[in-house]
Formats: C-alpha cells, structure tokens, sequence
C-alpha cells in the first residue's frame, strides 16, 4: 500500500466518497453528469447502501449472498472533467508537516472521490512549468495509477502558475480545476484564475500553508533562506518584526479572499496540520453548496 494511503485511511475515503454526494446539477457545473434511479436508464454499477439512499433501489438478492445492503447505480454517461493541478515547487517541499506531503494526500484523495463518482481525472504537477501531466483517468480500478504519479513528483523547481499553465496549453472544454498549492508564485493570481476560466473551468483553490508560515515562533537571531532562488536574509526577533509579519500576511490572505470572491472562486486555506479528512469535506461541501 502506497505511503500516501493505508487501509484504514482508504476506507475512511471510501465511506467519504459514498456519503458525499458531491455531484452537481447540470445547471452549476455545466458538465456533470446526472446520475438517475430508475429502469428508463443504463445500469452502470452498484455501491453500498449508505442512510438517505431510496430503500426501492435495494438490490435484495445481493443482501442474500454478501449480508450487506447495496443499491443499483444507473446514469447517463456525462462525467465531468476534473483537472487536479498540483504546485509541485521547491517552496512546497518545507514545513512541518510537510506542505508537499499534505498537498499529495490531499490530491489523492480527490482523485479517488471523483473516480468514484464517474469523472475523469487529469493530474498536472506544475512549478516554472508544465512538469509532468497523467491524461484522464478513469474508474477506482486507476486509482493505483494517482498515487504512483504522485510518489514520482519531485520539487526542484521554482514557481510561476501563469507559465506553467501557458505550457501546460489546456484545452477550452467544461470541467473543474482545483488548484493545490501555496501560491508562493511569480507572476499574478489573477491571470491564473483568468487562464483557466476562459477555459471553461469552475475553478478551486486549496491555498497550502505550513503552521510555521501562518504563525512563525521566532525568539532569536535567524538567518533564512529563500528555497526558491537561494536568497538569504539575516533577522533578529522584536515585537516590531512579528507585526509586520502579520500585517503582510494577513494582507496577503485578504487579497487573495477578495479576488477569489469576486471572480466566482471557491477559495479554502488550509493547514498542513489539518487531518487530512477535515481537508477533503472542507472542498466537498465547497462543491456541495455548488449544486
């Protein structure tokens, strides 16, 4: 079993996957299928029975052999395209927890959820540039092919999300993209956010900080060192240093809040401490209330 995943963790995702139901109307997302219940469609597949679920769709004859309850799947083949874009720079690989490791399990994750609802699933790891992309995944039975790109991800580049997408060259069709990262980047968020919606995407972004970053602890004379272009810079603690630490980044979190906001984007800061489940619902219920 892969490092980002163990079993228990993958059940825990599994149960999530079922009970979500973070499958959106054809008028919110514009291209997620609709999932029906009835004979008047194809079957596709069946799951287990989870509370809320039309006890009618009840397969009896399997509760006989397997003693557990499951219902029929039936839909119209219309998945959704979903694009996991994962900053994959040298910034990403610090912190305590590990940004890089939070951001893969996060993105692991959501691939596996949307597997799991019928949607295809691109990943793209982007730094300077478009570093390596998996073209649309389909099925649990791929997931296996998610965390082998992501094990395989290194970070040894610097960041600009503007000119990675430019070289990534995506294609002008309906789908979500859900952005994974620091936004530690050159160049402007807002011509990312442009980039990808005059590309037809509802666009998510899961904004990646370390608890050293949101609440830095600073008691004596530090030399740092920037990951990214090697720069280095010599600081002494004092109250006057802390409040503009705070002043800048809370700058900094407000700017991208009001931009995401009035561009129609779903924005989540979150953690690298953050249980991995409580980062998950968190973009769940985001697409949930998309509906």
């Amino acid at each position: 079993m892969s490092q980002l995943f163990d079993n228990e963790f993958l059940k825990k995702i599994e149960r999530l996957a079922i009970t979500s139901k973070i499958i959106m109307s054809d008028g919110a997302a514009g291209n997620r299928k609709s999932r029906s219940r009835g004979s008047s469609v194809e079957f596709s597949d069946y799951r287990e029975y989870a509370e809320g679920d039309d006890y009618r769709r009840i397969d009896w004859n399997a509760y006989g052999r397997f003693e557990k309850l499951f219902i029929k799947l039936f839909m119209e083949e219309r998945e959704a395209r979903v694009h996991i874009l994962l900053d994959t720079s040298r910034s990403m690989d610090w912190g305590e927890p590990n940004k890089s490791f939070a951001s893969r399990r996060l993105a692991a994750a959501l691939a596996y959820i949307s597997l799991s609802n019928y949607d295809s699933v691109s990943l793209v790891a982007l730094s300077n540039r478009t570093e390596k992309v998996k073209l649309p995944i389909r099925g649990k039975n791929s997931f296996t092919q998610v965390l082998d790109f992501l094990e395989n991800i290194q970070y040894n580049s610097s960041t600009d999300l503007v000119s990675a997408l430019k070289d990534m060259n995506m294609k002008s069709e309906r789908g979500i993209s859900i952005l994974i990262s620091d936004l530690f980047s050159e160049g402007n968020l807002l011509d990312v956010i442009k980039y990808l919606q005059i590309r037809k995407q509802e666009v998510y972004i899961c904004h990646v900080l370390s608890p050293q970053e949101i609440n830095p602890e600073i008691d004596d004379s530090l030399r740092l060192i920037d990951m990214e272009t090697g720069e280095a810079i010599e600081v002494t603690y004092s109250q006057l240093l802390m409040k503009t630490y705070r002043k800048v980044y809370n700058d900094f979190i407000s700017g991208i809040e009001r931009l995401c906001f009035k561009r129609g984007v779903e924005y989540m800061l979150m953690d690298s401490s953050m249980p991995l489940e409580l980062m998950v619902r968190e973009v769940v219920e985001r697409k949930r209330r998309a509906v």
